[in-house]
């Protein structure tokens, strides 16, 4: 009967972590010269050069993007390409990684945003942008 009851308890705990849709996330990778900031639902997500911020836990749906950048001093122009605003598309377990470079030539500054998404790729995609196995 014991056994049972025990049973019983590790099924509840199972069923009381499990749900019914995955996790989404977003990932900002800056590696341009300059910080960005990404306008995002109604917030603003500063990202330094050199660092990676996560967004975890968003709803399913449709939301809108714009980046902004700094331009580094000594520069006497600047231009941005690629995806700097758009729409991310999130379903169940999207991830999306969003990565920010940058060239800084003879007093011109270019910023260049690439976004990926895929919602077929492990967990360990997802883990290894903060962990990369050859930084």
């Amino acid at each position: 009967m014991r056994h049972i009851l025990v049973l019983l308890i590790l099924v509840s705990l199972t069923l009381v972590n499990c749900s019914d849709d995955a996790i989404n996330g977003i990932a900002f990778q800056n590696k341009a010269e300059g910080d960005v900031i990404v306008n995002f639902r109604g917030e603003s997500v500063e990202v330094p050069s050199g660092q990676v911020i996560q967004l975890t836990d968003i709803d399913k749906g449709e939301f809108e993007y714009e980046t902004v950048y700094n331009i580094p001093a000594g520069a006497t122009s600047a231009s941005a390409e690629g995806e700097m605003s758009g729409t991310f598309s999130l379903g169940a377990g999207t991830k999306i990684l969003v990565v920010y470079s940058s060239v800084f030539v003879e007093g011109t500054y270019t910023i260049y945003a690439s976004v990926t998404t895929s919602e077929d790729q492990s967990e360990d995609w997802w883990d290894n942008i903060i962990n990369p196995i050859n930084p």
